[in-house]
């Protein structure tokens, strides 16, 4: 028995320390390979969004110069300040969209040449609901169902309302926070009655399914988000090729937020 018991354990512990650990899982990524197959470099971007995500990953994957430079493309889609930390503070990524004052706050631009190709325009953060307009006060508030983005860097849909409710005097435990992944989601959870209030940005479209009246302003400016491409080296060829890119994205992408895109001088 004192055999057994000893086989038992030596061969429980052998399983326990042979189990593979669980890596983190800190967003999705989406990757493809090039036709230059040896080469090992992978061309890396980061964005918050998996409609832009798999619209790049697409057209970056088939783009000439990508594929003379690169051997595979890796689009990884963030979900908190972590991620941007993680992968803008470190230089970890070649082409960026994030917030401009992320790469400022980090020194991005001076340390890994982190470069402006396009910037999409700045928004209004609004507290949308479906049959009234929303009140800012604490009265009003009281018990509802607030619909907000589980991502901490978003101002319209998550820093600006947090701090509404903060100042207001609220808590988790007065008002219901019920988080979403996209702004789409926050629309159609708005539209299935799943909560009363959302919190997100207004858009031309959204005349279509809700009432401007019934959206009241939380922030006139937030700032919008903007492509970076890092620019240690002067790859002109790559600095144009992804502009177009980006320049096709908008073109093709279904929002007119994302149509609406301002591209920076520096290709000819």
């Amino acid at each position: 028995m004192l055999v057994a018991l000893i086989c038992s354990a030596a061969g429980f512990f052998a399983n326990f320390f042979s189990i593979a650990p669980i890596p983190p899982q800190t967003g999705q990524n989406l990757t493809c390979s090039t036709r230059l197959n040896g080469n090992q470099d992978s061309f890396k971007v980061y964005v918050t969004d998996v409609s832009i995500a798999q619209m790049a990953v697409d057209r970056l994957c088939v783009n000439e110069v990508v594929k003379r430079q690169y051997g595979q493309v890796t689009v990884i889609v963030g979900q908190s300040d972590y991620d941007t930390y993680r992968y803008i503070n470190h230089g970890v990524v070649d082409l960026a969209l994030v917030k401009s004052n992320a790469v400022q706050a980090f020194g991005a631009d001076r340390i890994y040449g982190m470069t402006k190709l396009a910037s999409y325009p700045d928004y209004s953060a609004f507290f949308i609901a479906l049959r009234e307009r929303p009140t800012l006060s604490k009265e009003y508030l009281l018990g509802k169902r607030l619909g907000l983005l589980d991502y901490p860097s978003s101002r319209s849909g998550h820093i600006v309302p947090k701090t509404i409710i903060q100042n207001l005097g609220l808590s988790e435990s007065t008002i219901s926070l019920v988080y979403y992944n996209t702004h789409q989601e926050l629309r159609r959870a708005l539209l299935a009655g799943e909560v009363d209030i959302i919190s997100s940005y207004w858009a031309n479209e959204d005349s279509e399914t809700f009432s401007r009246s019934y959206a009241t302003p939380l922030q006139d400016s937030v700032s919008g988000m903007q492509w970076y491409l890092k620019m240690q080296m002067r790859n002109t060829d790559l600095y144009c090729a992804t502009q177009n890119t980006i320049v096709d994205i908008a073109r093709s992408h279904p929002r007119p937020y994302y149509q609406d895109i301002e591209i920076a001088e520096g290709c000819n």
